[in-house]
């Protein structure tokens, strides 16, 4: 039986007589996993009946508590949706024991439509836009993450071969892939098992900091699905190696932060590549209008690439992390990095735009639902972009709220957000995140009482 013929539960079921248990779970606003262990008996009778879980599964903090303003478990009877399992992502989990398999969800409301509150229905509905024009955006993502010890509650970096020293750059280090290649070869296969398109991993800056690269879908939604569920993979068999993984967005202050960089070009019916002139190969006017739309949106959607407290670390002059809503000609200084297929290799199918700003702990729903509608709306608009920046001047475009209550709030108001995710999911992640903050606002640090305790 092949992974085609898996596309349903039922059918992975069936052709796993030793599975004896099931993993089913959604993916919160904060990205985590939530759901619940089922018996293969149970699973079998969900399968077509759907898993009751509630709506307001998308209405919590990053601790797991509801969020009030969310709307959806305060005052609303906290009803429930039904999930149904995603076709094709089944697969045995190899960090649990025992022959466990998982099953990743949707939820649907009471009408049977895809729950307003959940980022993935958001990404696709503006999939549908596309569709609507008989385009089809082509994606693909690079991921970076840490691997750690974990040492008295706090990670400590890597100390293997070509990661001894702090303050080295591993970046391409086949030494550092040497060290971890059990671990590597462990995640490229589950990977694969679940039909996420791996295609390399590289040695990143930072001590134990790889990226993994996935090949292009013209399927955005997968290529969601495939970020998110990445995720989870490295950092359960991180774990059953003895290790730590993580997707913070800058786990250490002196070291390079982790992103999670987005290519987008776009596909008409016949599969040709619009942002690509037919007659060169190059960039399209099309394409420049996709990045004047991505250049505007920038500012009020940065709360969609950089959700969280610790997202704000990685945004600092030279630090590869763009603090201004720029663009440029193969410029990875730039937040947005215009690549020509014909220098790039692959000609028109290649030219493309890579969008830098994201880090590794954004929702990948999110986070891609905010660069596609940016772009339809650039090419819908049909207006030339600002002037590229220079390299030697990457801070010379708009400036970006690099400050966690300032994104929280310009996203709040953002026309561009309403139209990509429509006002309830926007207020939703808002509220979420205000929860956040005014969490982390609540807590007072070492470091700052050793400044300001005897000083002020």
């Amino acid at each position: 039986m092949t992974h085609a013929d898996q596309a349903s539960l039922a059918a992975f079921l069936a052709a796993h007589p030793d599975v004896d248990a099931v993993e089913a779970f959604v993916f919160d606003i904060a990205g985590a996993a939530k759901g619940k262990w089922l018996t293969r008996d149970k699973a079998l009778a969900v399968a077509d009946k759907g898993l009751a879980m509630p709506l307001s599964v998308y209405g919590q903090d990053a601790w797991g508590c509801d969020v009030a303003g969310a709307g959806l478990a305060f005052g609303t009877g906290d009803p429930d949706g039904l999930g149904f399992a995603v076709p094709g992502r089944f697969a045995l989990i190899p960090w649990r024991d025992g022959a466990v398999a998982q099953a990743f969800l949707v939820l649907r409301d009471a009408t049977g439509a895809s729950a307003e509150a959940d980022p993935r229905a958001g990404l696709e509905r503006i999939v549908a836009r596309y569709a609507a024009r008989g385009l089809t955006p082509v994606v693909a993502v690079e991921l970076e993450f840490y691997l750690y010890r974990l040492e008295q509650g706090l990670p400590v970096p890597l100390d293997g071969p070509g990661m001894a020293s702090w303050r080295r750059n591993d970046t391409l280090s086949l030494s550092a892939l040497t060290a971890q290649q059990r671990l590597i070869d462990a995640i490229v296969r589950a990977a694969h098992a679940i039909g996420i398109p791996v295609d390399g991993i590289t040695s990143e800056a930072g001590p134990g900091q790889f990226e993994i690269n996935l090949l292009h879908r013209a399927d955005a939604l997968a290529m969601a699905d495939d970020a998110m569920l990445l995720r989870r993979i490295v950092r359960g068999l991180a774990a059953a190696h003895g290790l730590g993984a993580t997707f913070m967005a800058k786990p250490y202050g002196d070291a390079s932060g982790s992103g999670l960089h987005i290519h987008a070009s776009v596909n008409d019916a016949a599969g040709n590549n619009v942002l690509a002139d037919p007659a060169t190969g190059g960039p399209a006017a099309a394409l420049f209008h996709a990045v004047a739309g991505l250049v505007a949106a920038m500012p009020e959607t940065m709360l969609a690439f950089a959700p969280n407290a610790n997202s704000f670390r990685r945004f600092r002059p030279d630090a590869h992390a763009p603090i201004s809503a720029g663009w440029g000609n193969d410029d990875r200084s730039a937040a947005i990095r215009v690549i020509d297929g014909r220098t790039a290799g692959g000609g028109a199918s290649a030219t493309r735009i890579e969008h830098r700003i994201a880090g590794a702990d954004a929702n990948a729903y999110l986070a891609l639902g905010a660069m596609l509608g940016a772009m339809a709306q650039g090419i819908e608009a049909g207006v030339p972009p600002p002037p590229p920046q220079s390299p030697q001047d990457p801070a010379s475009g708009a400036r970006l709220p690099v400050e966690w209550g300032a994104a929280i709030d310009r996203f709040a108001a953002s026309d561009v957000a309403t139209a990509c995710f429509g006002a309830r999911l926007r207020d939703i992640v808002v509220a979420c995140k205000r929860q956040d903050r005014a969490a982390f606002m609540a807590q007072i640090d070492r470091f700052e009482y050793d400044t300001y305790l005897a000083l002020l």
